[in-house]
């Protein structure tokens, strides 16, 4: 089997997009017509409304792009049945050729961080959910993420460390600074030193960062600083990033990044302008116009549009 990192480049030049569509399911955003007679305190049925709702999804964009992203927390609320809901999930997204990233933000040391890596990383005959990446928290330390790396390289999967995350509080922890520079600093100079041994033909290795898109500064930074990982950005559309903010994620042949977007794309029925051209009724076509916008807003304002096949 190719790489992880191989196999992203080969999608994103295949479906000639970065754009990575993030399955976040809340009960109380479906559509209508998905939720009509059942009730949000039954596990059950809101894990059933999970299901039908990812496979609409995963139906509409499989066409257009090569990577989807689930947030197994949506799913981990709902007990049990969520979790049935998710392996669901992943593995029709499978089906229809799309490349999985769970969002998990796992972390642990030794044997327990094995044990994550042995569950979520590689396919199903290796994997009990079958997932080609895996977000990770360095915060442990490096001893917390070699079980990873080693089971990823093994697998031919891939994880993405977070890195300089998008979200306002991130700084609190990320941006304390010694005379070595700041923490997230030192987290991406040990990303690409984990990248050594899986550079492919691509330039790019199977050891990933997250980096917000709501930070374009340190966006650019942190492309210098690891040439070799293909960074996962979060923060495009519902919390305030544009194309035009992530455009320094890339290199010049438009590979390196994959830009999630999950709200403004799921539950693009009930947001401008969408609802007003599609509304609940049509709430996949709204789905489909949102994914078209956002691939043509990166490829108007980011190196995506020199994407070749």
């Amino acid at each position: 089997m190719d790489s992880y990192a191989e196999r992203l480049a080969s999608g994103i030049r295949d479906s000639q997009t970065p754009t990575l569509v993030g399955l976040d399911p809340r009960f109380e955003s479906l559509p209508e017509t998905i939720t009509a007679g059942l009730s949000k305190n039954n596990p059950i049925e809101v894990a059933g409304a999970f299901q039908v709702f990812c496979k609409g999804v995963i139906d509409v964009v499989a066409p257009l792009v090569s990577v989807v992203k689930p947030q197994a927390a949506f799913f981990e609320q709902v007990g049990v049945p969520g979790m049935v809901a998710l392996a669901e999930t992943i593995s029709y997204a499978r089906e229809k050729g799309l490349l999985v990233i769970l969002d998990g933000k796992r972390n642990d040391i030794g044997s327990t961080a094995a044990a994550y890596a042995d569950a979520y990383l590689g396919p199903p005959e290796t994997s009990a959910w079958g997932a080609d990446a895996l977000t990770v928290s360095p915060y442990l330390g490096e001893d917390s993420l070699t079980p990873f790396v080693e089971v990823a390289e093994r697998r031919g999967a891939g994880i993405f460390v977070l890195v300089k995350t998008s979200n306002p509080g991130g700084g609190l922890f990320q941006d304390i600074e010694n005379d070595q520079g700041a923490v997230y600093q030192h987290v991406a100079r040990q990303v690409e030193s984990l990248n050594v041994s899986s550079i492919g033909a691509s330039g790019y290795g199977s050891i990933g960062a997250v980096v917000g898109a709501t930070y374009p500064e340190q966006l650019g930074e942190l492309r210098r600083v690891m040439p070799h990982a293909w960074f996962l950005v979060p923060g495009y559309g519902a919390q305030g990033g544009t194309a035009a903010d992530v455009a320094g994620a890339f290199d010049e042949k438009g590979l390196g990044a994959i830009v999630n977007n999950s709200r403004g794309i799921i539950f693009a029925h009930a947001k401008t302008p969408y609802r007003e051209r599609f509304g609940n009724a049509n709430w996949q076509g709204a789905v489909e116009a949102a994914t078209r916008d956002m691939i043509e807003s990166l490829r108007a304002e980011t190196p995506a549009g020199q994407l070749t096949r």
